[in-house]
């Protein structure tokens, strides 16, 4: 990739944000009914259209297999289940394997946080009795994949970033999923993963306003929701999207498209997640598509260079979320996902909550490393870099205790 990428903040173009509340033909959005019923639908479209592609609903055929059950895991602080969703429709079947732990000392049901991960179930948590994904992986010896496929060494290589005994010791569940289940992270012309499964007759590809990767991550977390609602154990109505960087930019838009998900969290998601794009600063729409040409739809890709002329910016995806409560979280060296665009993509979403009545961003200025803000829209910069931490989940957890419990 030879793109130019700016970091300072002093080469920021100027640029004016679309405002989420001027529908495409310039009526001003001054009541919350017009929002539901109009303005809101019209964004949806844009970035279906723009950016992640239009993706379909339930499969026709879809089950959910309980594999493995264990009322006394994690010496005997949870329950885990593992659950096989099986997908088929006429070119096919897909298996997607769902990874759920409950805490055991708190009444049913319990409220759940939902992500995907990386490198495959049994990367989150050293539990042997985690199955090893099968899978296609990215080869990455310090994950313990060798020739694209997981080994034992991958067990627990990933517990840093998912500190299960504390998000039961909180009182929450924690259902996960390998993102590759869905889709794996490589170009391959979309013959892989769930796309094959609603190619229309004739067709070998998604079309250009149709789902790319990202979208089929999103689909896929969504079937795990899916999930939740058969499970007597799990509360529906307190589900949590969450993803860390190209899964929090799944994570954010899979709760833009599907309303069940009570609260979402983005960590890191920069670019196409919650850092605006106009900015230019870190990584940009050039860079992304180039980088990952498969993430979004083709569409998407008129844009590069050209990011004034998207009818849609990345603060209008976080109001799509309005009125339910949104953690938007930076990391101070983490320049490639642009903290402050992510702030500011915060800040104006905030006047969507406002209209709905429903709080919002409690800071007008980025606050201070490691000063959390918490609001119905939620936000913080910690100290160091790209990733998941102990500092981030505390916060998280006490978001969810604030806003969703």
């Amino acid at each position: 990739m030879n793109v130019e990428i700016n970091t300072k903040e002093t080469a920021v173009p100027d640029y004016q944000l679309p405002d989420p509340l001027i529908s495409s033909a310039g009526q001003r959005i001054d009541d919350p009914a017009v929002w539901r019923t109009m303005r809101r639908s019209e964004i949806l479209d844009l970035f279906f259209d723009h950016v992640y592609g239009r993706m379909p609903g339930r499969p026709p055929v879809m089950e959910f297999q309980l594999m493995d059950l264990d009322d006394r895991a994690l010496d005997g602080v949870a329950t885990r289940k593992q659950i096989r969703a099986t997908l088929s429709s006429d070119p096919g079947t897909v298996h997607m394997d769902i990874l759920v732990y409950l805490p055991n000392e708190d009444p049913r049901p319990v409220p759940l946080f939902v992500g995907l991960n990386f490198f495959g179930n049994h990367t989150i948590h050293r539990d042997p009795g985690i199955v090893l994904s099968s899978q296609w992986m990215p080869d990455l010896a310090e994950m313990g994949i060798v020739e694209h496929r997981a080994t034992e060494a991958s067990r627990g290589v990933r517990a840093q970033r998912w500190p299960v005994e504390r998000i039961l010791e909180r009182g929450y569940g924690l259902a996960t999923m390998y993102c590759g289940d869905a889709d794996p992270d490589y170009d391959d012309g979309f013959q892989n993963g769930v796309h094959p499964l609603f190619l229309s007759e004739g067709q070998s590809r998604p079309n250009s306003n149709q789902w790319g990767t990202i979208g089929a991550w999103a689909w896929g977390l969504i079937r795990a929701l899916d999930y939740a609602e058969t499970d007597d154990d799990i509360d529906q109505n307190r589900a949590v999207a969450i993803g860390h960087s190209r899964l929090g930019k799944t994570a954010l838009w899979a709760a833009a498209v599907d309303e069940r998900f009570a609260a979402v969290i983005s960590n890191n998601s920069g670019c196409g997640g919650a850092a605006l794009s106009r900015r230019r600063f870190g990584e940009t729409v050039t860079a992304i598509n180039e980088r990952f040409p498969h993430w979004f739809c083709g569409n998407f890709k008129a844009y590069n260079d050209r990011e004034d002329d998207l009818p849609v910016d990345q603060h209008m995806l976080i109001a799509l979320m309005a009125p339910r409560p949104v953690y938007v979280a930076s990391a101070e060296q983490d320049l490639w996902a642009d903290p402050t665009g992510e702030f500011l993509a915060a800040k104006a979403a905030d006047p969507v909550y406002r209209l709905l009545g429903a709080g919002g961003l409690a800071s007008a200025t980025m606050p201070e490393v490691d000063q959390p803000v918490l609001g119905t829209i939620s936000y913080h910069i910690r100290q160091g870099p790209h990733d998941v931490t102990s500092f981030d989940w505390e916060q998280y957890l006490n978001f969810a205790d604030e806003f969703v419990r």
